[in-house]
């Protein structure tokens, strides 16, 4: 564990921070607000800054312990101690870890915010996680290397649906400095010292080389994505118009023949939107079929777009479904 070494106050950094997460409304009245809780400084962090913000009774916390490492017991037991020292109630999840093989981060993934999207819905809570800048960072580079696609570039929203990251424009150095002025202790999770995972070797390789070709790399990093960010919502409105239903098909599907004639950046974006909306979640590299699709001629015509969704041709229109 560990621990501050100032004690509780109020001054610069804890006020400052406080105004900024209040001034971007995510955590805004009416709605409750769940924190997912691991124990760490930035959920440590994001847990003070909502019970500041909106009092104990509207902040509820998640903790899930998988079990996985030897302390995770003690990080459930600190967590519980925390909320019970600021008044708030905590749910904490043990899942069992399914036999056999598998991805282990996105299985606990899934996992916790499965969990946190139940507990959401009966209070029409905002779920808030302690992302920082520097994830949003770690992020847009893990996504680069191993998913080439637009939206490796755009990175984590600060709102995505009910889940909001309100410390996305905050960097890890600010979360320490606002942890310790505030007199707030937290837990180190060992796993993210391990160069097993992809995610560690980007923060602890990547990230510094960047750092010492240039300063200001990941300041650039974010910037880039930012304006990648709003030039998306333009991108966004012209793929919207291809699908709104007043075309020659119905809305969220579309004309073939139109399909077929979109310039090629487009129709990909097209694919891509179909691809996800019919699997509720991002489909990655659908976009990639976009000219097999194109290229489709008969009736009944189906192509795989990967993750559970296929390309459907009937009768002129295009559209995606799930693969039964």
């Amino acid at each position: 564990m560990a621990a501050a070494d100032a004690p509780g106050g109020g001054g610069s950094v804890g006020a400052d921070l406080l105004s900024r997460v209040e001034d971007g409304g995510l955590v805004a009245p009416p709605g409750a607000v769940l924190v997912m809780l691991s124990g760490g400084r930035d959920s440590v962090c994001m847990l003070d800054l909502a019970v500041r913000a909106r009092g104990a009774a509207a902040v509820r916390a998640l903790h899930v312990d998988y079990g996985l490492r030897p302390e995770s017991h003690d990080d459930a037991d600190f967590c519980a101690s925390l909320c019970r020292d600021a008044g708030v109630d905590l749910a904490t999840e043990r899942p069992v870890r399914p036999e056999g093989p598998g991805n282990l981060q996105a299985w606990a993934r899934d996992v916790r915010y499965a969990a946190a999207a139940r507990l959401a819905e009966g209070r029409e809570a905002t779920i808030v996680t302690g992302h920082t800048a520097d994830d949003q960072v770690e992020t847009i580079l893990y996504r680069l290397a191993s998913s080439p696609s637009r939206r490796a570039l755009l990175g984590m929203k600060e709102r995505d649906g009910r889940l909001a990251r309100p410390l996305l424009g905050t960097t890890r150095a600010e979360v320490t400095a606002y942890d310790e002025e505030r007199g707030l202790a937290w837990r180190e999770d060992a796993s993210n010292e391990e160069d097993d995972y992809a995610r560690n070797r980007v923060r602890r390789g990547l990230l510094p080389e960047l750092a010492a070709i240039h300063p200001a790399a990941v300041a650039n990093v974010l910037r880039t994505a930012a304006l990648l960010r709003d030039e998306a919502e333009v991108l966004d409105a012209l793929v919207a118009a291809e699908l709104d239903g007043s075309g020659e098909a119905p809305r969220g599907r579309i004309a073939h023949a139109r399909f077929a004639a979109l310039p090629a950046a487009l129709r990909r974006l097209v694919l891509q939107r179909l691809a996800d909306v019919a699997a509720g979640r991002p489909v990655p590299g659908a976009a990639r079929f976009a000219d097999q699709v194109a290229g489709l001629t008969r009736g009944g015509s189906r192509l795989d777009l990967g993750d559970g969704v296929r390309a459907v041709l009937e009768r002129g229109v295009l559209r995606a479904e799930r693969d039964p």
